[in-house]
């Protein structure tokens, strides 16, 4: 779908501004198109501000095309636990640390809260989080075993389309997962889990281990 940045681009204005341009700042449809495209492809002829469609996004003020931008989203949105930054860097054909940044500001931003997931739904853990003896110092545990200093993460996937549905919760409790499973999980849903015994009941149906 993005060959190079200008059809991302263009993907990007019909997709955010299907009706024309608004200004993200006052919400003007007031908005004059620059065919110079400088210094931003727009301008709102109310409050004067220049703008393009990564105003007001996780790719505004980057030099990065948005060809790159869509990328790093459908990668970090189709993994269970997401590409390493070293990987993205390898895949984006960036820097290691442009790539870094570029997934924190992404996930930052991609806190909103889902839609509830229907259907066959597998429900699991992650854990997120380099080994300990690779942290910085002020960063370790003091716990070099098994999971220890690591983010937990509950994902929902809906097996017919691959999306996943996830959120950090504070550790692997009754309480944590199966308010997870409640929040983001509908009513008479299949849903999959391994052998860990605290995720078992986390839905409203369970069909049990799978």
């Amino acid at each position: 779908m993005f060959p190079d940045a200008a059809t991302a681009e263009r993907w990007f204005v019909q997709t955010r501004w299907p009706d024309g341009p608004v200004c993200p700042k006052c919400n003007s449809r007031n908005v004059q198109t620059r065919k110079t495209r400088k210094p931003q492809p727009y301008r709102c002829r109310d409050c004067r501000k220049d703008l393009s469609v990564k105003t007001g996004t996780t790719m505004q003020s980057s030099k990065l095309g948005l060809d790159v931008g869509a990328i790093a989203v459908y990668l970090l949105s189709t993994g269970l636990q997401g590409p390493s930054s070293m990987k993205l860097h390898r895949d984006l054909n960036v820097t290691q640390i442009t790539a870094w940044h570029l997934a924190h500001r992404i996930r930052e931003n991609r806190s909103g809260v889902a839609e509830p997931v229907s259907g066959q739904v597998e429900l699991d853990e992650a854990y997120l989080g380099g080994k300990e003896k690779n942290k910085h110092a002020n960063r370790k545990s003091g716990n070099r075993r098994g999971n220890e200093g690591k983010t937990v993460v509950a994902p929902a996937k809906h097996r017919q389309t691959n999306t996943i549905s996830a959120h950090v919760v504070p550790n692997l409790s009754r309480k944590d997962l199966h308010g997870f499973a409640y929040d983001r999980i509908a009513q008479a849903t299949e849903v999959y889990t391994d052998d860990l015994q605290v995720l078992r009941g986390a839905s409203q149906s369970p069909v049990g281990a799978a």
